[in-house]
């Protein structure tokens, strides 16, 4: 049972970088399309809503929020209890299939700055898409390998109980 332990206060800083992580991806994302050269001198209505795409980014945001806060409610129960449980399990498997979601936006996201960005945003439009595809790979096969290893370890801690 003590593969299974974390120390309380190791889960406390992984909380405390999932915080850090949504707020400055938040603040990123507010900020960042005042600085847009289409943007630059266009009105707080005309940046948000008129610009379909900026729309697009936004919803697609949404799963990787939806995982962020997963995983602060992930760490927060193994800072309480101490230990990973089965709620641990489903909590990665949520937080994969957010990533697997999220990918998916940034392969629309990319077709859409393929298909009618313009010949300058293409390449950094595009780079920034294979970043976030391979943050957003990387997560999902982290949470699913940790997932496997977490039930394997309750299904032996559990054998052994019986």
């Amino acid at each position: 049972m003590n593969a299974l332990r974390m120390n309380r206060s190791s889960a406390l800083i992984l909380q405390v970088a999932v915080v850090l992580t949504g707020l400055g991806t938040l603040g990123l994302m507010l900020w960042e399309p005042h600085l847009e050269g289409r943007n630059a001198h266009a009105t707080t209505f005309e940046i948000y809503f008129n610009d379909p795409f900026l729309a697009y980014v936004y919803v697609g945001s949404i799963p990787f929020f939806v995982g962020l806060h997963r995983a602060f409610a992930l760490f927060g129960h193994v800072r309480r209890e101490g230990t990973f449980s089965p709620l641990t399990v489903d909590a990665l498997r949520t937080i994969k299939r957010c990533a697997l979601v999220l990918l998916g936006f940034v392969a629309g996201a990319a077709i859409v700055i393929v298909m009618f960005g313009d010949g300058e945003d293409r390449p950094p439009g595009i780079f920034m898409c294979v970043l976030a595809a391979l943050a957003a790979s990387a997560i999902a096969a982290a949470a699913s390998v940790l997932s496997g290893y977490v039930q394997r370890g309750l299904s032996e801690a559990e054998g052994r109980h019986a």
